[in-house]
């Protein structure tokens, strides 16, 4: 405490002329490791003491800091710090790998090198994450600016007013963006909206700074407050939009540029309420916005040149892509009660057999003298097709599911639906039925794949009156199917890494069908006109729309497997697959022609087990990848993820039978209807009073913002055909929902589709709670505009930080 004392003791000496390094010396005596959460809050509490126990110290610490500074440019700071960058991914990589050959130029006024110098090692966001926030909110609040420094203060709010308005037209500009309307021609309703938001910052601004008198530098407290409410009103109407536009993504689909476009939106809105609550007079506010700013920039200051970071957002964005429209594929393989776990097991039986009979093809196909690549076009072509055959006629692949079910999982976890352990309970009850219905699908393929494959090889020895295979070539499938002396698991591995690329693939063209129109596109070529039926054409659209994610996922994954082999063989390197389904029919060949003579308990209980651990390394492959891209959207932290396993191993423990057979009571999960409504809200009171049941959980397909309560009451369209929950929905592909009639909770938005495509969004912004009407706000902020003086001093040249 007695070297904090005295670097506390220099820093208000040095208030007048600051240096960096004494501030550099007080951040490094409080500093300690990223595991020491303990020691990191004595620290502070002991800087907190020091302050409360000689107030000068605290007075000088904060015009040090302020005198600091505004000594560099703060806009920056305020509008793009912590704020997704709209240059491209390439251009951005091309940069940074620059920075490593020949280091860029610091920017010798920007705040963010400054903080870059203060906290410069790498475990500094750690650090400071483990501090309590109660800790932080006493920090701030004993750090007052005395009234001879507010000239400090003035310096910095006018910054953060001019901040204000640059977000304000940076909002409107996207909100109107072309692209935007393009693709969303509703949000020509919404426009009102954000010029309001616009209107009213600059109308906000304006009186703030006339009240406050910041022009001649003080910053006085005026006797009325300027009220931010209008302000914050349209803030949260915008906010409002951007919910509203997401929520019919699954309608429209949409493209890389346009989620960077919402990204960026959603993240300047943020910042602008942010920037408001800083100059507020609400200190609790004003503390949190000071805090959280201060967390963003220092986090943006570490990772401002790492290349690891720019992948890392890049594909968080590419995730959320995907995800964003993916979530009602997965739907359908999901199975909640017994007649859904029935009809996925048929599902899975037309699989095996299926997989029977290309199994066999490919073990025919290697008699064929091909060339390296032929081979391995001819293996894509029988997985391939074969795959997409088995959609076509309504049957399912094992192991297929948990990548097609991600994107469903991502949606139980919204970043404006409360607590997230309240929602990671949730999931991983959502968890525990995508684990049963995958269990019974690999049974459904097993169970038909290994008998019929028996009945191939039975038949062709009965018709030809030799193997359908040798000896050789027997001991060579079991072989491959032996978890301890062939690469069995790797190769299991491999297949397990093909499955999650297949559910990216399958939600990135459900994406496209939607979003580029494919189905009415197809209605509208001029040589199918010609050759086809109307009926026949319409129905070809619809089912290419509904279809095209699925048939390129199957097809390209049967490519994958198909083609890996060859190319291990062509590059030297021992690479495979091997998947649960063809183990089990190449397992069946095996046993049934390898020799009486070589026949063994061993080779067939090593055999029946490498099958099993082949199905179940498969199964966590993919799932843990397709789970981690998914969540990775939702920005659920590594810690959040060990608290979900925690929940599904007590399952485990608890209710074991839960995950091979339908519960009792089973859980039923809110899901979107023909409408598109949609749940949000699972906590509170639903209609007619009555709660959610207990055995009910609430699975959200976007984030969706609760529009106010007086456009909920206005709604003129009855609920008619809301189909919310279901008590048997099916696993199929084209499963119905249908609402029961008992034991039947309906929740929706309060919002139809008929509202949001035809009547104007300027019916919901709430001008009564601007003080003035528009026509008379804008007179107004014209004359503001026009007489307010901004002779803001030109800021002095920053010390050059040691390198």
């Amino acid at each position: 405490m007695s070297e904090m004392k005295h670097i506390l003791q220099q820093i208000t000496a040095l208030s007048d002329v600051p240096d960096p390094s004494v501030l550099k010396r007080l951040i490094d005596a409080l500093r300690v490791g990223d595991k020491e959460p303990a020691l990191a809050n004595e620290n502070i509490q002991s800087l907190i003491d020091i302050l409360r126990q000689h107030p000068e110290y605290a007075d000088g610490l904060s015009s040090f800091v302020l005198k600091i500074i505004i000594q560099y440019r703060q806009i920056a700071l305020y509008t793009d710090t912590g704020i997704m960058s709209d240059q491209g991914f390439f251009n951005s990589l091309r940069r940074l790998i620059g920075h490593r050959i020949l280091p860029i130029l610091p920017q010798e006024d920007s705040v963010v090198e400054l903080v870059g110098y203060l906290f410069n090692k790498s475990t500094d966001e750690r650090w400071l994450a483990n501090i309590k926030e109660e800790k932080w909110d006493e920090l701030v609040e004993v750090l007052k600016v005395e009234e001879k420094h507010l000239d400090l203060v003035a310096n910095v709010k006018n910054s953060i007013l001019n901040a204000i308005i640059i977000l304000s037209y940076r909002i409107s500009g996207i909100g109107l963006h072309p692209d935007l309307m393009d693709s969303y021609p509703q949000m020509l309703n919404y426009s009102a909206a954000f010029v309001a938001q616009n209107q009213e910052a600059v109308l906000f601004v304006n009186e703030y700074r006339q009240a406050h008198e910041l022009d001649t530098l003080t910053d006085i407290t005026p006797e009325q407050a300027v009220d931010p409410a209008p302000l914050l009103v349209m803030i949260e109407q915008c906010e409002d939009i951007v919910a509203t536009v997401r929520k019919r993504i699954y309608k429209t689909g949409i493209s890389i540029r346009l989620t960077n476009m919402m990204l960026r939106l959603d993240q300047s809105l943020q910042r602008m309420r942010v920037l408001t609550e800083l100059v507020t007079n609400d200190d609790q506010k004003r503390d949190r916005a000071v805090i959280d700013l201060i967390q963003t920039l220092i986090k943006t200051a570490n990772r401002r040149y790492s290349i690891g970071y720019l992948i890392n957002n890049n594909t968080k964005l590419l995730s959320r892509k995907v995800t964003e429209n993916a979530s009602r594929v997965g739907e359908h393989y999901i199975s909640t009660d017994r007649v859904g776990y029935r009809k996925m097991f048929k599902k899975a039986s037309i699989g095996g057999f299926m997989i029977a009979f290309m199994a066999t093809i490919k073990i025919l196909a290697y008699q064929l003298a091909l060339a390296p690549m032929g081979r391995a076009f001819v293996n894509s072509m029988i997985y391939g097709l074969g795959f997409v055959f088995i959609h076509v006629i309504r049957g399912t692949v094992a192991t297929k599911q948990p990548a097609m079910t991600a994107a469903a999982i991502a949606s139980t976890i919204s970043e404006s639906s409360g607590k997230k352990s309240h929602q990671l309970t949730k999931l991983s009850e959502l968890v525990v039925d995508i684990l049963r219905t995958q269990f019974i699908a690999i049974m459904g393929n097993v169970m038909l794949a290994v008998p019929v494959a028996i009945l191939i090889s039975f038949a062709w020895l009965q018709y030809t009156g030799v193997p359908m295979i040798d000896t050789e070539k027997a001991e060579h499938l079991l072989h491959d199917l032996d978890p301890f002396q062939s690469l069995a698991l790797p190769h299991a591995a491999i297949a397990g890494v093909y499955l999650f690329l297949a559910g990216l693939i399958a939600g990135y063209y459900d994406n496209l069908a939607v979003y580029n129109n494919v189905g009415a596109r197809i209605q509208r070529h001029k040589l199918l006109k010609f050759i086809l039926p109307k009926t026949w054409l319409t129905r070809l659209g619809g089912f290419v729309e509904a279809n095209l994610g699925a048939i390129m996922g199957n097809f390209l994954f049967g490519v994958f497997l198909g083609s890996t082999a060859t190319i291990g063989y062509i590059f030297g390197l021992p690479i495979d697959i091997r998947h649960i389904a063809f183990a089990s029919a190449n397992l069946a060949h095996g046993l049934f022609n390898i020799s009486a003579d070589d026949m063994s308990w061993s080779i067939i209980l090593i055999s029946i087990l490498g099958v099993a651990l082949i199905g179940i390394v498969n199964l966590l492959v993919s799932f843990s990848l397709a789970l981690f891209v998914a969540l990775r959207s939702k920005e659920v932290k590594f810690f959040e993820w060990s608290r979900l396993t925690k929940l599904v191993f007590g399952h485990i423990i608890s209710h074991p039978s839960d995950f091979f057979w339908p519960r009792d009571k089973p859980m039923k999960y809110a899901r979107i209807d023909s409408q598109g409504h949609m749940i949000f809200d699972d906590t509170s009171a639903q209609r007619n009073g009555k709660t959610l049941p207990s055995n009910y959980v609430v699975r959200r397909l976007s984030d969706v913002r609760i529009l106010p309560e007086s456009k909920q009451g206005n709604s003129q369209h009855p609920q008619t055909n809301t189909d919310i929950y279901y008590d048997n929905q099916p696993g199929g592909d084209h499963a119905q929902a249908h609402a029961p009639s008992h034991n039947t909770v309906d929740l929706d938005d309060s919002l139809m589709d008929e509202e949001l495509n035809s009547v104007p969004y300027t019916d919901d912004i709430q001008y009564n709670q601007t003080p003035n009407d528009f026509d008379s706000d804008n007179n107004h902020a014209e004359s503001s505009v026009s007489d307010t003086k901004t002779s803001l001093p030109k800021p002095k040249k920053p010390p050059n930080l040691p390198s």
